[in-house]
Parts: structure tokens; C-alpha cells; sequence
């Protein structure tokens, strides 16, 4: 499936003559823009998978955190990967008080393999990349059902 964008939108209504904001909105490629969203902006991290023979390594981009605003378990089959930060300021002086705070959280999600050993996963934090290393296992094939003649 691709996605066709019309270069020229006021071929659709060429008979019309509108205000040129209204021919922008027709025009616009993208309703949803970011100007038309509110200026807070919710980000999810992106993540790399790679798999190897031996791990499934995963990196996170999550600068700006520290190590123990994460939080990775296995849980039901999933690796889950959460962090949260909060961050308050508060400035005084004689004819102002100013309070500011942040507040920034994320949480993802992956089914794991029947091939890993989620005992042995190690995660690190360094640089503003989230390393975790998922070590596989080899997973005995199962053996045919044994067929016994019957005589």
C-alpha cells in the first residue's frame, strides 16, 4: 500500500474563489498537523531490534534520563520497558515566585520468543541509548508422534 499525495488540491474547486485561508486548508496535506494539535508533545522512544545467533539486542533512545527512572521486567511472556521522570523548579525573588514542572513517562511492550531465557536478559544505560540483550536458548524440536503397527 503507498500513500498518494495530489500536488495541486485547488484543481477541485478551481470555479470558486475563496479567502486564501480557506484554499490552504483545502490544500493542507495533513489535517492533523502539528499546528493544529496542542504544543504538548507525548513522545514514545524509538527502539531497534537486532537479532543475532546468540540475543535479541534491543536499544532504546531515551536521552536525558538516568538509569533508575527505567524499569524492565518480564511479565506474562513480554518484556516491558517503563520510565518516568519528574522534575520540579521553583525560583523566588522579591516580586515574583515562579514554579515550574515536568513530567515525562513511556512504557513499551514486546512479545518474547520462545527461544529466550528471560532469567539471564541484562539491560544498560549509557549515552541516552537503553542497551538490553535478550539471550536466546535452543528449543528442542519437538519429536513426531511415533507411529506403533498394530499386528
Amino acid at each position: 500500500m503507498s500513500i498518494i499525495k495530489w500536488k495541486n488540491r485547488n484543481e477541485l474547486l478551481p470555479v470558486l474563489n475563496m479567502p486564501d485561508w480557506a484554499s490552504n486548508f483545502l490544500r493542507d496535506d495533513d489535517f492533523f498537523d502539528k499546528r493544529w494539535l496542542p504544543t504538548f508533545e507525548m513522545t514514545t522512544p524509538s527502539v531497534n531490534v537486532k537479532e543475532t545467533k546468540e540475543a535479541y539486542k534491543l536499544e532504546v533512545a531515551a536521552p536525558g534520563m538516568k538509569k533508575d527512572d527505567f524499569k524492565v521486567e518480564v511479565k506474562d511472556g513480554h518484556l516491558c520497558i517503563s520510565a518516568e521522570t519528574k522534575e520540579e523548579k521553583e525560583e523566588k525573588d522579591d516580586s515574583y515566585t515562579r514554579k515550574e514542572f515536568n513530567y515525562q513517562a513511556f512504557s513499551r511492550s514486546f512479545w518474547l520468543p520462545e527461544n529466550v531465557r528471560d532469567e539471564a536478559i541484562k539491560a544498560t544505560y549509557n549515552d541516552g541509548i537503553l542497551k538490553i540483550e535478550v539471550p536466546k536458548v535452543k528449543v528442542q524440536k519437538e519429536e513426531p508422534a511415533k507411529v506403533v503397527k498394530v499386528s
